[in-house]
């Protein structure tokens, strides 16, 4: 990984910009950036107008990162930009999210949406999404620690770096944020002569498609956003946001899926801040201390161990297993790094053998929970292992 910025703009400089004329929705932060951006892409698409959605990671196809409406890009059509893209690829030196973003923007200048909804990677100053230039309109995701390797070591480093994404005059949207955040916000954007909205959650008269009370925060931001942007373009109704927001899906995240009949959730949340999202979810469905069991599956540059103290109740069990093909928290750097918590910790080779394990000792009451990284979920999805239900 390699952040910057120039390698993007002679890009699309050399590409002669495409789909600068196209305004966008830029969707930065730390958790929940895909939710809000699925969120604004299905009401747009419910108020008729022509959505071009890219987002990350993908789960199952690359194809996921690029679609206009409910139509994901054709894989041979992303295999034939791609080599086209090519020589400015060796050219600019770009990196792989830098040549699926400029793939994104040349499939959208080719098909003419009306809006682009652009999820920012992990960062938001050097992001390859920033490097379009009308951005008019910034949604921001809660703001935690996360990619501190990349992005500095503490929460303000982390929040300055995503809000500098802020151009000039933009209209910057976000839910309550903790006060380090709050503060480098503020004065993002008023060095940068835009407008701060603050909203609260929505209430409980709107019907999300996608699981968990906390979207309800996301579905804050992504109604305001669209209410904003039916001020810049065609009118979108308040009927058209519910029923956008009604019919929305975000797979991977608090799904209810099933292995082998058998249910079970799964959720991305992959660092402390998701981790304790995740928990409160839990007690909402494990009333009375019930036992939970989580498999999970945790990248090594991640925060696992703090990620266990917020997930791990007093009678849980957790399943420790490798992120296919990427470096992870072993289960004995684990009971090192946290040996309170110790003796709750198991490992497997994989998911697939820890609910083959759970399956032989009884399965519990309680449906177990895969989570840790999007990564194993498509993973299991793209193998067949798990199925939506």
């Amino acid at each position: 990984m390699d952040l910057s910025l120039d390698r993007m703009m002679n890009a699309l400089e050399q590409l002669q910009r495409p789909a600068q004329s196209i305004p966008a929705v830029q969707v930065v932060g730390t958790n929940g950036k895909g939710s809000i951006a699925c969120l604004i892409h299905h009401g747009l698409m419910e108020a008729g107008l022509r959505s071009g959605l890219t987002t990350s990671p993908h789960l199952v196809s690359w194809c996921e990162r690029i679609r206009i409406n409910d139509q994901l890009i054709a894989i041979t059509d992303l295999r034939q930009r791609l080599e086209q893209l090519r020589p400015v690829t060796d050219q600019c030196r770009l990196t792989p999210f830098e040549q699926l973003i400029c793939t994104a923007l040349l499939h959208f200048e080719s098909r003419k949406p009306d809006w682009l909804v652009l999820e920012a990677g992990l960062g938001g100053r050097l992001d390859a999404t920033t490097a379009h230039s009308l951005r008019p309109l910034i949604a921001v995701a809660s703001i935690g620690m996360d990619h501190r390797e990349h992005l500095g070591p503490n929460l303000q480093a982390i929040a300055a770096e995503k809000a500098a994404a802020i151009g000039e005059g933009a209209h910057v949207i976000s839910a309550t944020q903790k006060p380090e955040v709050s503060m480098v916000l503020e004065q993002q954007v008023q060095k940068m002569n835009g407008t701060l909205q603050w909203v609260d959650a929505l209430d409980e008269s709107w019907t999300l498609g996608l699981s968990g009370a906390f979207q309800k925060r996301n579905g804050a931001v992504a109604e305001a956003a669209l209410q904003w942007m039916s001020t810049r373009s065609e009118p979108i109704s308040n009927q058209a946001i519910r029923s956008g927001f009604a019919a929305a899906r975000w797979p991977g995240r608090l799904q209810w899926m099933r292995w082998r009949g058998r249910r079970l959730r799964v959720d991305g949340a992959h660092n402390p801040a998701a981790a304790i999202v995740l928990a409160r979810e839990r007690c909402l469905w494990s009333a009375g201390g019930r036992r939970q069991i989580w498999i999970l599956a945790i990248q090594a540059q991640k925060q696992a161990p703090e990620m266990l103290q917020q997930l791990l109740g007093s009678e849980d069990e957790a399943w420790i297993v490798p992120v296919p093909g990427h470096r992870s928290w072993s289960l004995e750097q684990l009971r090192q790094a946290l040996p309170v918590k110790a003796h709750q910790l198991k490992s497997a080779n994989s998911a697939l053998q820890a609910l083959d394990d759970l399956l032989d000792q009884g399965w519990p009451e309680s449906a177990p929970v895969i989570a840790g990284s999007l990564y194993l979920i498509g993973h299991l999805m793209e193998n067949g292992i798990v199925e939506a239900e």
